[in-house]
């Protein structure tokens, strides 16, 4: 029976490598396969999937509306196919991960999707989520932080290497913007973040007061410097 895999990791695990791999080893023994890829990601070029160490290959591309089922479905008919593959997979719909599980279940094609489980937040994928819920299989790809623990969360900086708390989910990237980090450094710069950001608050709330006191003693100092000039302008009469 075909199954519906979920291999899943941090940034920079080396996922599209494993797929360009096992893509490989069913042509090598002469099986058809079929690729995807989100048409958000053009780090590499429209419909390419590309890893670090150089290997390559063409992909077809996947969006919110694309009907996957049906796109198999028909290929299969054209040409039997051994495995579908699918790298980006964190950016499939809901109805998408149904789609791929009724490929392993009524075309019997197994279906082999490669993506992050979190964003630079936390927080599940749309895609993540249901891959974990309805595959068969999951594997957890592994990498290391730093400091030599497993790293399981994604953390998004800019171009200066400053940790980045809020924004949207999707932002393509690679090293310059991601970091892989266990969940104890992913934490600390964005602690260091709020505590930067709350003294930036406080010391303007300082500045504010002492712009309100200084004006506060010059309207007194004026105030005290007219009434004694009134003061005298009435002696002199």
């Amino acid at each position: 029976m075909a199954k519906l895999y979920f291999h899943y990791s941090t940034m920079n695990a080396g996922k599209s490598t494993l797929l360009l791999q096992a893509a490989h080893n069913y042509r090598e023994r002469g099986m058809d396969t079929m690729l995807w890829t989100a048409a958000v990601d053009t780090r590499y070029g429209r419909g390419r999937i590309a890893s670090r160490i150089g290997l390559e290959a063409q992909a077809h591309l996947f969006e919110a509306e694309t009907d996957l089922f049906a796109a198999v479905a028909q290929r299969h008919a054209d040409a039997p196919l051994s495995c579908v593959l699918v790298d980006e997979a964190q950016f499939l719909t809901r109805n998408q991960v149904w789609q791929l599980a009724a490929v392993a279940d009524t075309l019997s094609v197994p279906v082999l999707c490669y993506g992050l489980r979190t964003d630079f937040q936390g927080e599940l994928f749309e895609g993540s989520a249901n891959l974990l819920g309805l595959a068969d299989t999951l594997t957890e790809i592994k990498t290391v932080c730093d400091c030599g623990r497993k790293a399981t969360m994604n953390l998004r900086v800019d171009a200066q290497g400053r940790a980045i708390r809020q924004g949207q989910q999707t932002e393509i990237g690679g090293n310059d913007r991601y970091v892989a980090l266990c969940r104890r450094h992913f934490v600390e710069p964005l602690c260091f973040l709020r505590r930067r950001q709350l003294l930036k608050a406080l010391f303007q709330r300082i500045n504010n007061l002492h712009d309100i006191l200084r004006q506060g003693i010059v309207a007194e100092i004026f105030y005290h410097r007219v009434g004694r000039f009134d003061f005298w302008k009435s002696t002199k009469r």
